[in-house]
């Protein structure tokens, strides 16, 4: 019987891979689950910063743009017409 994984679950790592992150976090002297949980904080962490750029740059308020000549004929195009003299 097969069972699923926790959505929450960090994806599951082949041998090699975890081979890998094990040479690194011994290399840095950590342990391999240490080393994985220091990883993913920085993920968040990442991840966190770049939401929070993203908002700051929405919120920052760009100068309206001058109207394009299309956008004129477009405005002038919805006025209604003037009387003749």
């Amino acid at each position: 019987m097969a069972t699923t994984p926790k959505p929450d679950a960090a994806p599951r790592m082949t041998e090699a891979q975890r081979a890998y992150e094990a040479k690194r976090a011994a290399k840095n002297g950590m342990s391999l689950e240490k080393w994985l949980a220091a990883k993913e904080k920085e993920r968040e962490d990442e991840r966190r910063a770049a939401s929070a750029d993203a908002a700051r740059r929405t919120a920052e308020v760009a100068p309206p743009k001058k109207p394009t000549l299309f956008r004129r004929l477009l405005d002038r195009a919805q006025q209604p017409l003037k009387p003749s003299r």
